[in-house]
């Protein structure tokens, strides 16, 4: 059947740009014929899922001919004995990306505008995208910081949704507790603030909030959570969101009705009760970004502080050149071009020996650009 005689998609739909993964282990394994290959790109747990959470999927193994629960009960039930609030302001989704898309088709209509900062997380672009409404992007300051002036400028009558995304990603920056204060004295009632707080149990910063008090007070706020990243759950797709529960009430009109299965929610309920391997991987994550720091500064690359489990660097121009030089070596990172970032590099945090292994090989290919840059002393250094 020819192009022409094909239904076509909705015009919002063919603008969306798909997105674009960090490459599995497997694929560079088999596409490079190597037998062993670090990943450092997709922010996951070096660590691995909690030995708890692993027991408790064989566990529910047995009753997979079942339906989940379509409200995920025991799940919300303990994270709302965790985190103080009541079951009716909590939902739970299929990873946090499931939960940014509810948001927009609850809220947004064509015309509408959401504004977030950019660079940032290409998803809550998608889902403003996806229903028709338009993206207002704040750019961040030097050195990556909000300005929370430039966010509440960027709010128009139009404005239905403000996304933040502290820790930052990709950058790992926040949002200080202060200026989340200020801004939502400030932002209008009609909008909702949409805290994304994926990478928040890593943050160290003394000033750092993931906006749950915010939540508990009532205000217009939705904090987005995972259970991706420090409870090492990505591969079976568990987030969760607290919100009011009118927010809360809305969204769930929209959700389908099994959309988190059996072994993530019972993985999850498990995963939080693990408080060994939480810390164990809090500990791993702020000693790793050290190492990085410290190799960053040995090898001249500015970086950028971070609250997360990655780091982001910049080694300049040849940044594309040193990620695929990094892959060819078994290593694989992120290459800033995703976010516009076409200098930069970011890096997830991996155990002590895979950060090694990725220093190592970042200060060979480094020396090797340095010499290829100065003929001389490559001549030099063959005679």
């Amino acid at each position: 059947m020819s192009d022409s005689k094909l239904i076509e998609a909705r015009p919002n739909v063919r603008q969306i740009k798909p997105y674009s993964p960090g490459k599995p282990i497997w694929e560079v394994k088999r596409e490079l014929g190597l037998e062993e290959v670090v990943k450092l790109a997709s922010n996951e747990n070096p660590l691995g899922p909690s030995p708890k959470a692993v027991e408790a999927i064989i566990r529910s193994l047995s009753e997979l001919h079942r339906y989940p629960d379509v409200l995920a009960s025991e799940l919300k039930q303990e994270l709302a004995r965790r985190l103080g609030l009541s079951e009716r302001e909590l939902i739970v989704t299929n990873g946090a990306d499931e939960l940014i898309t509810l948001i927009s088709e609850t809220y947004l209509e064509p015309g509408d505008d959401i504004v977030i900062p950019a660079p940032v997380f290409g998803e809550y672009e998608f889902g403003a995208k996806l229903m028709g409404a338009n993206v207002k992007a704040v750019p961040l300051e030097p050195g990556f910081g909000y300005d929370v002036s430039r966010l509440l400028a960027a709010v128009t009558p139009r404005t239905k949704l403000l996304y933040l995304c502290s820790p930052h990603n990709p950058a790992g920056t926040y949002l200080p507790a202060k200026e989340l204060d200020r801004l939502l004295a400030a932002l209008p009632e009609k909008v909702l603030l949409v805290l994304d707080a994926a990478y928040s149990h890593y943050a160290t910063a003394e000033d750092y909030t993931d906006g749950l008090e915010h939540v508990r007070a009532g205000r217009q706020v939705l904090v987005l959570q995972t259970f991706s990243k420090i409870y090492g759950l990505a591969g079976i797709r568990v987030g969760f969101g607290a919100a009011p529960a009118a927010v809360i009430e809305s969204i769930l009109k929209v959700k389908e009705p099994f959309n988190v299965n059996a072994l993530a929610q019972a993985a999850a309920a498990a995963a939080l009760a693990d408080e060994a391997h939480l810390e164990a991987s809090r500990r791993l994550n702020t000693a790793g970004r050290e190492q990085l720091y410290a190799a960053f500064r040995k090898l001249g690359i500015p970086y950028t502080e971070s609250m997360s489990n990655f780091v982001l660097c910049q080694p300049g121009p040849a940044a594309d050149s040193i990620a695929a030089q990094l892959l060819s070596r078994g290593i694989i990172v992120r290459s800033g071009g995703t976010w516009g970032l076409p200098e930069h590099i970011r890096v997830s945090v991996g155990t002590a020996e895979e950060n090694d292994k990725f220093i190592r090989a970042l200060d060979e290919i480094m020396s090797l650009n340095d010499l290829e840059r100065r003929p001389e002393a490559s001549q030099s250094a063959g005679q």
